[in-house]
């Protein structure tokens, strides 16, 4: 599905120039996360499995939203910070995690959590 997309280069193109250290794949998945020292961090997962479907299943504050088009959902992270998952097919999706080192409920990281899906948005699959 994702045609050899690698999360952490993809991860490491878009945040090129913006202080964030390399990226770094800590499982198994196509996964990978990448910090700004005393700032922020962010994550980019590549599922080729789930959808928006199972993600509005896991969270709970779920907001239906769209990145360039493209159908997308929002959600608070429990431990603070943004998350928005974008189709890619029914059961396909890329999640964009954004924190930030300020604390919880920090209304910036949705707002940085957007600004990286909708440079992502073009580098993905086109939903079928």
């Amino acid at each position: 599905m994702f045609a050899g997309l690698d999360a952490c280069r993809v991860l490491d193109q878009l945040n090129s120039g913006q202080g964030f250290e390399p990226g770094e794949n800590k499982s198994r998945r196509n996964e990978c996360t990448a910090s700004k020292p005393g700032s922020a961090a962010n994550s980019l997962v590549l599922d080729p499995v789930q959808g928006l479907s199972e993600f509005a299943q896991s969270n709970k504050t779920v907001v239906e939203t769209s990145i360039n088009g493209r159908a997308a959902m929002q959600a608070d992270i429990p431990t603070g910070g943004c998350a928005i998952a974008i189709e890619v097919a029914e059961h396909a999706r890329a999640v964009v995690l954004f924190t930030l080192s300020s604390g919880t409920r920090d209304p910036q990281a949705c707002v940085d959590a957007r600004a990286f899906a909708e440079r992502l948005e073009p580098l993905l699959p086109k939903v079928p």
